[in-house]
C-alpha cells in the first residue's frame, strides 16, 4: 500500500516536470511579442524664426567726462549739484585762490625787478662800448658788461615764465565744465581740501548727452564670430521688465577680456534714450539678432533629440517593435542627442515619422537656424508632416523621452 502511494507521487512529479519543460520550450521557440509604444507627434507648420545671441551689459553715456583739478587747495564754492545741466566753459566749482594770488603778485614783483636790472645793464653795456672805443677800458671790461646785459635779458624771460605759471595756477582755481551735459556724480563738498599730485582727483562726472547711450556687453568667444556692426539688438532692464528697448551694434572691440579662463569681447551697442528712461549703470539683458527667417518650416528641437533605442523598444526577430525597415538608422540613431551623423555636417539630422501602419520611419533632414526651441527645416520635410517627439507609453520609453531635455512630455511644443 505504501509503495503504491509512493509510486503515485513520483508519477505526478514527472508529469509536472514534463509540462513545465514543454511550456518553457514553447515560449523559447515562440517568444512573446512586445507591443509597440504609443508615440507623441507634432505637426509641422510655417512661421517666423529668429536666432539670437544673449548677453548682459551695462548702460553708459556715450561720452562720460571726469572733471578733476590741477591745483591743490580748499573748495571754497560749488555752483552745481547732481543732475545739474551745465554748458561748456561754465564755472562749476572754485578753489580758494588766496595762495595763488599771492604767488602771482610775487611773480609780478620779480618780473618788475628783473626788468629794472635789464635797463641798468643796457646802460652799462652802451657805456662800456663807448669807453672801449675811446680806448679807456680794456676789452675784458667791455665783454663783462655785454655778458651782464645778456644775463639780465634771460632773467626777464625766466620771470615772465614764472608769472605766466602763477597766472595759470590762479586760473585753475576756477573749475570749468569741458563739455555741455549733465552732472551725474559729485565727489566733493564745500570746505573739503583736494590734493593734486601724481593722480588728479575726480571732482565731477559729466555725461555729455543722455539721449544717446551705449551698452558695453561681454560676448563669449564662441558667439563673437556671429556679431557684426549694424545688427539689431533688443534688450530689457530690470526697472522696466515689460518694456523692450532697441539698439544696434556699433563696435566689436578686438581686445580680449579673460576672467577665470573665460574669454569675452566687449561689444558696444548704441541706444537712443529720448525719454530719459534709461539711466547710467543699469544692467541690460541683451538679445542680438543674428539671423531672421519668415515663413519657414519649423520643427521642435525635441523631435531632433528623439531617437529609439533597441533595448528600450524591445526586440522582435532582431528588430525593434514598431520600427520600419528592421530598425536601421542610416543617420546616426545611436549617435549623440542631436541625432546627426557622427563627424558629419551639423545641419544634417534624422527624425522619425509614423507611417500608415504606425511604424517608425527615419527621415533625414537639413536644418538652418534655431532659436533654441524650434529649428528651421530647409529640406526633407514640409508643413503638415507629423514628426515624433517622444513616447506616451510607460513600458517602452525612448532615449529622448527619458532625457529631461529630450522629447516626450518634456519636449512638447511651447
Amino acid at each position: 500500500m505504501a509503495e503504491a502511494k509512493r509510486g503515485g507521487w513520483i508519477i505526478w512529479v514527472v508529469i509536472i516536470v514534463v509540462l513545465g519543460g514543454a511550456a518553457g520550450g514553447y515560449f523559447y521557440v515562440h517568444p512573446g511579442q512586445v507591443q509597440a509604444p504609443d508615440y507623441q507627434t507634432v505637426t509641422l507648420d510655417r512661421g517666423e524664426l529668429t536666432m539670437v545671441v544673449t548677453a548682459t551689459g551695462v548702460l553708459n553715456p556715450v561720452k562720460n567726462v571726469q572733471v578733476g583739478c590741477q591745483v591743490s587747495g580748499r573748495i571754497s564754492a560749488l555752483y552745481v549739484d547732481y543732475n545739474s545741466q551745465v554748458k561748456q566753459g561754465q564755472i562749476i566749482a572754485e578753489i580758494d585762490p588766496a595762495t595763488y594770488q599771492a604767488a602771482e603778485q610775487q611773480a609780478q614783483a620779480d618780473l618788475a625787478n628783473s626788468r629794472a636790472n635789464l635797463e641798468l645793464q643796457e646802460i652799462e653795456a652802451r657805456r662800456s662800448i663807448t669807453l672801449f672805443d675811446g680806448k679807456l677800458i680794456s676789452e675784458s671790461d667791455r665783454d663783462t658788461a655785454v655778458a651782464n646785459l645778456h644775463e639780465a635779458q634771460a632773467t626777464v624771460q625766466i620771470k615772465q615764465a614764472t608769472l605766466a605759471n602763477a597766472e595759470a595756477n590762479l586760473g585753475y582755481c576756477k573749475i570749468l565744465s569741458p563739455v555741455d551735459g549733465v552732472v551725474i556724480s559729485r565727489s566733493v563738498d564745500v570746505g573739503q581740501t583736494v590734493a593734486s599730485s601724481f593722480n588728479t582727483p575726480t571732482l565731477f562726472q559729466i555725461a555729455n548727452d543722455l539721449t544717446k547711450m551705449q551698452i558695453d556687453s561681454s560676448i563669449a568667444e564662441a558667439d563673437i564670430g556671429s556679431i557684426t556692426e549694424g545688427q539689431s539688438v533688443d534688450f530689457t532692464v530690470d526697472a522696466y521688465p515689460y518694456r523692450t528697448f532697441h539698439g544696434s551694434v556699433t563696435q566689436v572691440r578686438n581686445a580680449p577680456i579673460t576672467v577665470n579662463n573665460v574669454v569675452t569681447y566687449d561689444t558696444v551697442i548704441g541706444v537712443t534714450n529720448q525719454d530719459y528712461k534709461l539711466k547710467p549703470g543699469m544692467t541690460a539683458n541683451v538679445s542680438i539678432v543674428i539671423a531672421q527667417r519668415e515663413d519657414v518650416v519649423k520643427i521642435p528641437n525635441s523631435a531632433l533629440r528623439f531617437h529609439p533605442l533597441d533595448l528600450a523598444l524591445g526586440m522582435t526577430n532582431g528588430a525593434p517593435a514598431g520600427l520600419a525597415g528592421g530598425g536601421t538608422n542610416n543617420a546616426g540613431a545611436h549617435g549623440g542627442g542631436s541625432g546627426h551623423h557622427r563627424g558629419g555636417p551639423p545641419n544634417l539630422h534624422t527624425v522619425y515619422v509614423l507611417d500608415a501602419d504606425k511604424n517608425l520611419s527615419p527621415v533625414q533632414i537639413k536644418t538652418g537656424i534655431s532659436d533654441g526651441i524650434f529649428t528651421e527645416v530647409t529640406d526633407g520635410l514640409k508643413a503638415g508632416d507629423a514628426v515624433v517627439t517622444g513616447t506616451l507609453s510607460g513600458d517602452a520609453q525612448s532615449a529622448g523621452s527619458s532625457n529631461p531635455f529630450g522629447g516626450g512630455f518634456g519636449g512638447r511644443m511651447r
